[in-house]
């Protein structure tokens, strides 16, 4: 959780100075005002990479050579993120370099809905992966080291294989490959099972149409059901040399919620879909918090997207109940529930 928050020379914002507080922060102003840039900034204190460029020196403003982004979080502990033009990405973590990107994470837990975020229906099995991955990262710290080891672990294999080492040598990674996608696995299909719980739930409350619905698990975890991963590595070795590389395991995984036994994309609308990625990322958020025993930071962007002020207020009111510090931006929203909200204006990069 942050408790100030400093940004410097970040796309429209030149200067610009936070305090938030620990429940519901509303950013509001104009299309172009710098709202999206202000989540922006706190995205990049916790994941160390921007979510609208892949290069950042597209978000330094325009004839600046640097930009800067330093926060205090709610332990007193100082972040700072800084990139230059001329020499690129420095972090610091309280007052150190920073050693690995998760470091930070672990500092700032955080669970970022993009105005689009129905692209989770759409961008394909790497999408959802990566969305209960960064959510199992917070909750159980073993996952981290095996997807770590079986993200070398696979590189090696495939490097065998497009070196068109012998079958032998290939298959001497096989064995520890299995070990950490089976404990991949297991973990994923655990927090799975808790995640729909608490989803089912708090989707019926968001979204009221589907109260009385019944919500299952689809989770295929990369191989063939029915075999062992080591087992699967080894009968279909021969089709992994004609491809170049390894085909099944933890990174072939995919998995969704059904409702009503039906695929959400096949029955909802935009805004449902809108609601029913809000209601994973809430519960993510939920979770982390009960783990680490401080705030998770949700980033809600352009809440007014898809949704009617009904569903709006509905939302921000489900938000207040969690244990989470939120930003949300709006060009224009009147909360009903003042306690615990702070209200920002945002006005051509500055708050007004």
């Amino acid at each position: 959780m942050l408790s100030k928050l400093n940004i410097l020379n970040l796309r429209n914002i030149t200067d610009l100075s936070l305090q938030p507080i620990s429940g519901i922060n509303l950013i509001l102003g104009e299309n172009g005002s710098g709202k999206t840039s202000l989540l922006e900034a706190i995205y990049l204190l916790a994941m160390g990479r921007s979510f609208r460029t892949r290069s950042l020196k597209n978000a330094v403003q325009f004839d600046q050579q640097q930009l800067q982004v330093t926060a205090i979080t709610s332990s007193d502990i100082p972040i700072g993120l800084q990139y230059s033009k001329d020499k690129g990405l420095t972090i610091r973590l309280n007052s150190a370099p920073l050693q690995r990107l998760s470091e930070l994470a672990t500092q700032l837990p955080l669970q970022f809905v993009p105005a689009n975020c129905h692209q989770f229906f759409e961008q394909g099995p790497r999408y959802r992966r990566q969305l209960l991955d960064w959510g199992l990262f917070h909750v159980e710290p073993r996952f981290n080291t095996h997807w770590q080891a079986y993200k070398k672990i696979l590189q090696q294999r495939n490097s065998a294989i497009r070196q068109h080492k012998p079958v032998s040598e290939i298959q001497l990674w096989d064995e520890h490959l299995a070990e950490h996608g089976e404990a991949i696995t297991t973990l994923r299909y655990r927090q799975l099972t808790k995640l729909l719980t608490e989803f089912s739930t708090l989707f019926a409350r968001l979204c009221p149409v589907y109260k009385d619905a019944e919500f299952t698990l689809k989770f295929r975890n990369g191989w063939l059901k029915g075999a062992t991963l080591k087992q699967v590595l080894s009968d279909s070795i021969d089709r992994d040399r004609q491809l170049g590389y390894t085909r099944s395991g933890s990174h072939a995984a995919d998995w969704g919620f059904k409702i009503n036994d039906c695929d959400p994309i096949e029955m909802f609308s935009r805004g449902q879909q809108k609601l029913f990625f809000l209601a994973l990322c809430m519960v993510q958020a939920n979770m982390a918090e009960q783990r680490n025993q401080d705030r998770s930071i949700l980033l809600l962007d352009d809440i007014s997207s898809e949704l009617d002020l009904n569903h709006q207020q509905n939302v921000l009111h489900e938000i207040s109940l969690l244990p989470v510090q939120t930003f949300v931006t709006a060009t224009e929203l009147t909360y009903q529930n003042s306690q615990n909200v702070k209200l920002f204006h945002v006005e051509r990069g500055e708050i007004a």
